[in-house]
């Protein structure tokens, strides 16, 4: 698969391919500390024809407030593993690990890093299923003071 506006897709992430694209929906967020919520999101998977896929996610209030965003990087161990690093500008560092089956990721952190005035986050996992055009991701995490809990779930369609 190429970029038409850049340069051939590295092979090294050839069987990431799926997610190429730009993703657009809605998805709902809940936490035992906040009021629950519902968001839109666009979320762009690409490349720049380096052995990487790059992540860039974008959320809105329904009413079309910014409400979150988040950039990083995917990287291939081999063809069943990968590593994710996410930057969120809340002061947040991600790192995660996991594996590839067919067209999903299923992923947790191995460090979770937060600036002097971040909320304390201390581990997340997130999995992510593409089916054809569709693309739904849930998202847990264990931050201040409770335990691993479900905290995102969304359904994205390619745009």
């Amino acid at each position: 698969m190429t970029n038409p506006a850049g340069p051939p897709l590295a092979p090294e992430v050839a069987h990431l391919s799926f997610l190429l694209g730009t993703w657009r929906g809605k998805g709902s967020g809940t936490y035992p500390t906040i009021e629950n919520f519902d968001y839109t999101e666009e979320t762009v998977f690409g490349h720049v024809g380096k052995p990487f896929i790059t992540f860039v996610q974008k959320t809105k209030h329904l009413d079309g407030a910014p409400l979150h965003t988040e950039s990083g990087y995917i990287r291939p161990v081999g063809t069943d593993r990968v590593e994710f690093v996410l930057s969120i500008p809340s002061g947040i560092l991600e790192s995660l690990e996991g594996t590839v089956s067919g067209t999903a990721l299923d992923l947790a952190s191995i460090h979770v890093l937060g600036s002097s005035t971040a909320k304390s986050v201390t581990a997340t996992t997130r999995a992510y299923i593409v089916d054809g055009d569709t693309l739904s991701y849930d998202v847990s995490m264990a931050a201040v003071d409770h335990p691993l809990t479900h905290h995102l779930h969304a359904e994205l369609h390619r745009a």
